[in-house]
């Protein structure tokens, strides 16, 4: 249900590639200030809500609003100072060192009576450290591994200082350790006052991080509030179709999914 007192929000949108309709009627609200995740099967709308939220794609109908105005009508840097967004897939250009490349995050900051300066050095170095890509300063971006590459597009948007960051599968190309790095940097922005909403497929990773979860099939918000209340077996196997017991964290409380263990067939 949209809540008119978020800063972030879409009101009875239309999305859609070309003809072909992803959601119809979605209403959707961030809370400010809340580590938002958005859960659910593959191409159920998850990442195109994020990029119709980001001004990346154009609503069909409805509107999305930021701050009370259309997003449209803000100006783009203006929005670049305020919203930030790390797409499902991003290319860097030829040739661009790490250090190049998270600067550009420093862009929104630029004008003409304001040029680089040693808080953006500064800033870019925090990011790099907090991504750990630092030591990766002067290597080419088509040089390092897929993972490597994610943590230094992280950076780049951190740079940015954006008080709404929008991240769209951040843990993607990550092993198991650099994934919750990186669940543990949002949750120390979000923790510092920043409003967070990512698009993540583990379950499991979003129950733990999650302020506020939202879970969508088919284009729609089938539920949406707390993980404690939201993660249930009857909404896992709702939403994804899997048959699970849903137990406490034993290291933080938060609803565990434990899917149904497979039935054998009988040996001889």
């Amino acid at each position: 249900m949209k809540d008119d007192g978020a800063r972030l929000s879409g009101d009875d949108l239309t999305l859609a590639y070309d003809k072909r309709v992803i959601a119809q009627g979605l209403d959707v609200a961030v809370p400010d200030r809340s580590f938002t995740v958005i859960v659910g099967p593959n191409a159920c709308g998850k990442s195109t809500t994020l990029r119709a939220l980001a001004r990346v794609l154009k609503p069909a109908a409805g509107t999305v609003l930021l701050d009370g105005e259309r997003i449209g009508s803000w100006p783009a840097k203006k929005l670049a100072r305020t919203l930030g967004l790390l797409p499902q897939s991003s290319i860097a250009p030829e040739g661009i060192t790490v250090a190049d490349l998270v600067a550009r995050g420093r862009y929104p900051h630029q004008g003409l009576l304001r040029q680089w300066s040693r808080e953006d050095e500064r800033v870019v170095g925090e990011a790099m450290a907090a991504t750990g890509v630092a030591e990766l300063a002067d290597w080419f971006v088509d040089e390092l591994s897929g993972g490597q590459r994610q943590r230094v597009w992280i950076a780049m948007a951190l740079a940015q200082q954006t008080p709404i960051l929008l991240l769209d599968e951040p843990t993607t190309y990550l092993d198991i350790a650099h994934q919750i790095e990186i669940l543990d940097l949002c949750a120390d922005l979000h923790e510092a006052g920043r409003t967070v909403v990512a698009v993540l497929h583990d379950l499991n990773h979003a129950a733990r991080y999650a302020t506020h979860l939202i879970a969508m099939r088919d284009g729609r918000i089938v539920a949406e509030g707390p993980p404690g209340d939201v993660v249930t077996a009857a909404l896992v196997e709702e939403v994804f179709g899997l048959p699970c017991q849903v137990i406490e964290c034993p290291e933080t409380g938060t609803p565990l999914v434990i899917p149904a263990a497979r039935h054998r067939a009988p040996v001889g």
